[in-house]
């Protein structure tokens, strides 16, 4: 049997769920027993699809979202939860810390738990902290301790600043809700997250960090000549931005199953930064799965791609 990492995988703790407030606590009530169910229910849906092996972080918007005091206890209770599922299942799950950002230093202590104490793998952040972009200075204590630990850290979007989509996207929002999230609004963002990242010095200061993009890096391997070419007019000295976001990033195929896009995102990453994903429950594991047998990658190149690079970044047994 062919074995199917599936890195982006998403899971809600019911005591988070009840924090969240404004668009992204609007969920069918047939999602959200999805979210929360970790059950032998899932686990049917992926033998259903072929996949091996779940590593599961929780939806957005997780604790970005709320009081520092209240993201510390949640992020807690949430990390504490799946350590014990995956525990029970550790040949089926695997997982990433869900990490309290309202208060920086606690952020990375609980990465640091997490990782030596409950055997995840690294951590999700959603979207902004309270309206702060992750690049900002008080964020960098995380990228630290990330690196000493040896572990990525997965930039995920969520909804955007309330001044975006009043800007950009309320013209649409009654008929096509969707726009501010994953058919645009979700990309902008994070790959807005991404390249503040790279322009902070964040990436410099800590040259061992790893950071995983999901849908297929937020558009940014298309981007790549241009933002770098159009930066470098600048004429700053050092490598170029091209060159921090191959040596830095990993992105995966999560909610993005295009061929063409795949391609143009092997040939400017390479495969071996490219990572199978679903985006489950949002996308079918199934469309993931059955996408795969298509692909025109040689044998080797598909077994990175739908395991081996998994296994090598986060260092699965």
């Amino acid at each position: 049997m062919t074995e199917i990492i599936a890195l982006e995988e998403h899971y809600a703790h019911p005591e988070v769920a009840k924090a969240f407030t404004g668009g992204e606590a609007t969920k069918s009530p047939n999602l959200q027993r999805r979210l929360e169910d970790l059950s032998d229910a899932r686990i049917a849906e992926m033998d259903a699809a072929g996949i091996t092996m779940q590593v599961l972080s929780h939806t957005a918007p997780a604790v970005q979202k709320v009081d520092a005091e209240t993201a510390v206890r949640l992020a807690t209770l949430a990390n504490d939860a799946l350590h014990d599922f995956v525990r029970a299942n550790p040949r089926r799950f695997a997982g990433f810390a869900t990490i309290p950002t309202p208060d920086p230093k606690a952020a990375a202590d609980e990465l640091e738990r997490a990782v030596t104490k409950l055997g995840l793998k690294g951590a999700m952040v959603h979207g902004l902290t309270n309206g702060m972009f992750l690049d900002d200075r008080m964020f960098w204590p995380i990228f630290e301790r990330a690196q000493a630990l040896d572990v990525p850290i997965y930039v995920h979007p969520s909804i955007p600043h309330q001044a975006i989509i009043d800007t950009y996207y309320k013209d649409y929002t009654k008929d096509w809700p969707v726009f501010m999230r994953a058919a645009w609004g979700f990309t902008v963002e994070a790959a807005t997250q991404a390249i503040r990242l790279v322009l902070s010095g964040v990436l410099d200061k800590y040259p061992r960090s790893k950071i995983i993009l999901g849908h297929l890096g937020e558009g940014i391997p298309f981007f790549l000549w241009r933002i770098n070419h159009s930066l470098s007019r600048e004429g700053r000295p050092g490598a170029g931005f091209r060159d921090h976001f191959c040596e830095h990033f990993h992105i995966t195929t999560s909610g993005f199953f295009s061929t063409p896009a795949l391609l143009c995102c092997a040939m400017e990453l390479g495969i071996d930064r490219i990572l199978f994903s679903v985006d489950y429950p949002f996308v079918p594991s199934q469309l993931g799965t059955d996408w795969l047998r298509e692909i025109p990658l040689s044998a080797e190149e598909k077994q990175k791609l739908m395991s081996g690079n998994a296994r090598r970044l986060l260092k699965l047994e």
